[in-house]
């Protein structure tokens, strides 16, 4: 898949990234875990990385260990959220919000569905995991 930039809210942060390989256009997944709610308000919407985001500036990005496995990324200067990374560097993701061209986007998964508060719902179909089957896959306990 084609490089695609982006950048935080202020603009102090700007980057490019290679989404993950798809047929059909990149791939947005849904996170509902509470931590991504409390991060963004929301769901959280990133996309996969095939390696580490170039980053123009790494001294304008804070880092934040949310867990004895991850960390999330985010501008020092205005707070945005941009990129959750496992500490081992096997997977990188960025905020889908932050790219410049979301044309190909497409809701596909939603992580931690049982997390997920009632208030909401998405109209795309999408494949579901449970927590537990997210941590499953990532090997995580």
């Amino acid at each position: 898949m084609a490089e695609k930039s982006g950048k935080c809210l202020c603009g102090a942060v700007n980057f490019s990234v290679t989404p993950k390989a798809q047929d059909d256009g990149m791939h947005v997944d849904a996170c509902h875990c509470e931590m991504c709610r409390r991060t963004v308000g929301g769901p959280l919407m990133a996309v996969a990385l095939e390696g580490a985001p170039k980053i123009e500036d790494e001294n304008a990005l804070g880092v934040y260990a949310s867990s004895d496995w991850a960390e999330r990324l985010f501008c020092k200067s205005c707070g945005s959220n941009l990129f959750y990374r496992l500490k081992d560097g096997s997977m990188h993701t960025v905020n889908a919000g932050a790219l410049d061209d979301l044309s190909d986007a497409k809701l596909t998964v939603e992580i931690f569905i049982d997390k997920k508060p009632s208030y909401y719902s998405f109209a795309e179909k999408t494949k579901q995991m449970t927590g537990e089957e997210v941590f499953a896959a990532f090997g995580v306990s």
